[in-house]
């Protein structure tokens, strides 16, 4: 779309519904939350809607957010509660854009809904 809201392009057309779209610091690509089947996906696309890969799958994964550098995000997973309704807390994580490098961001307590401040000089 254009920068006034006009014009606005649909880019998705894959199976499942897409939801939280980011653009990256440079452009290139955009993020977003999938929900396909009873999965969640973080993934990225191209802003023609081309090139979409899926970079981490779970039973709750969502809030997608970019690194300043524009090559990590973070996001929060929840896994699912058990019978007796324990666990199903979420943490933050990070991963890199090859979607080999996922890591637990240690918080004190649940944490959801990253943000990444700006580039500190």
């Amino acid at each position: 779309m254009s920068a006034d809201g006009g014009g606005a392009k649909r880019i998705s057309f894959g199976s499942g519904k897409y939801g939280t779209p980011v653009w990256s610091p440079r452009g290139d690509l955009v993020a977003f939350t999938k929900i396909d089947g009873s999965s969640f996906f973080i993934g990225v696309m191209r802003p023609d809607g081309s090139g979409e890969r899926l970079l981490t799958r779970d039973f709750l994964v969502e809030g997608p957010t970019w690194a300043p550098n524009g090559r990590v995000l973070m996001y929060f997973r929840q896994s699912p509660s058990d019978s007796r309704g324990h666990g199903g807390s979420p943490h933050l994580y990070s991963i890199d854009l090859t979607g080999s490098n996922q890591r637990e961001v240690t918080t004190p307590q649940d944490a959801s809904d990253p943000a990444w401040s700006p580039l500190l000089r």
